[in-house]
């Protein structure tokens, strides 16, 4: 891996939030998500929203700009949480995830070469279930030149068990003209179906705004969040306009918002739009911002999936919606 690859996953790996994964003290996400499944959802949530749990209905969708095609709001980010080898407990927990993703109608499972073994444990994971025709496979290509970049994309379609992989991704921009060309070779030739951009790193978005002028994507990947709203100001309105798709990567934000908030009690308008989790609170205020298309939380645990997904159901509220709840939660 180039000394980039390097020191850009170390810096990755200190912004991700993992999605409340992480063991620490104070409540923890798996009890608050333990505790309220004890409770009845009657006591909770309101009728109309009973009525549009994964159980009965599939997830919300949107469309790809550039095919139409519809798109589950809610998908799943393997950074971390699947870079586990078969035979440990933490590999154990995993097929309960893709299949909590799967059974409520989600699809995005996103992945890439520096994620350890994610991608070899995804592919083997939806080679098990005999569900890959339901998933909508993403990952990415981080290095340099031409010949260094098929190979890596080589392997990625191998471990991943697809051929085509639905989306490739060139992440952070590194050696984004190369692979770009490679990208477009392979979309013709069927090896992927689309393709696109992603970064992380506030001080590049001026970069990825003159891509996403001058080139024609399928797709932009970028860190958008409550406590991290940078790509709002300029890239979400930019994608919207160029007809590229939006994954919202850190949906969780950094530094701890999670984790933070879950020492709060749920305030009472979170039924109002559908909510009985902090977690629901914060995607759907991702999922409120009109250009984005899928977010991708992160997590090992099959009851944290089950927790994401049902942000994808029922509606979604305006982006004014947030003026003041904002400022009620200190953001």
């Amino acid at each position: 891996m180039p000394a980039i690859a390097v020191s850009d996953r170390t810096r990755d790996a200190s912004r991700r939030d993992g999605a409340g994964d992480r063991r620490g003290g104070g409540l923890s996400r798996a009890r608050l998500v333990r505790g309220a499944a004890a409770l009845s959802l009657a006591s909770i949530l309101p009728p109309p929203v009973l009525a549009q749990t994964p159980s009965t209905r599939k997830m919300n969708t949107r469309p790809i700009p550039s095919s139409g095609e519809a798109l589950p709001v809610i998908g799943c980010g393997t950074y971390i949480g699947f870079d586990h080898a078969p035979g440990t407990p933490e590999y154990a927990l995993l097929p309960g995830v893709v299949e909590a993703l799967l059974d409520a109608g989600g699809k995005v499972l996103d992945s890439s070469p520096m994620y350890g073994r994610a991608e070899a444990t995804t592919g083997e994971l939806l080679a098990a279930s005999g569900r890959r025709g339901e998933a909508f496979l993403a990952t990415k290509v981080w290095t340099q030149g031409r010949a260094e970049g098929v190979r890596q994309m080589e392997a990625s379609l191998r471990l991943l068990r697809a051929d085509p992989i639905d989306l490739m991704q060139i992440h952070n921009l590194l050696d984004w003209r190369t692979h770009l060309a490679t990208l477009r070779t392979w979309k013709d030739a069927g090896r992927i179906r689309y393709l696109g951009i992603t970064h992380y790193t506030s001080s590049a978005y001026g970069e990825v705004e003159a891509v996403l002028r001058a080139e024609k994507l399928d797709f932009l990947q970028i860190n958008y969040a409550l406590d991290d709203r940078d790509a709002e100001r300029r890239l979400l309105p930019l994608a919207a306009e160029r007809g590229v798709a939006v994954i919202v990567n850190m949906p969780f934000g950094g530094g701890g918002l999670l984790r933070g908030l879950l020492a709060r009690p749920l305030p009472p308008w979170a039924a109002e739009i559908g909510c009985a989790s902090w977690a629901q609170v914060l995607l759907k205020f991702v999922l409120s911002h009109p250009a984005v298309t899928c977010a991708i939380p992160g997590t090992r645990r099959r009851e944290h999936m089950q927790d994401n997904v049902r942000a994808g159901f029922g509606s979604v509220p305006p982006p004014g919606f947030w003026r003041d709840k904002l400022a009620a939660i200190g953001r």
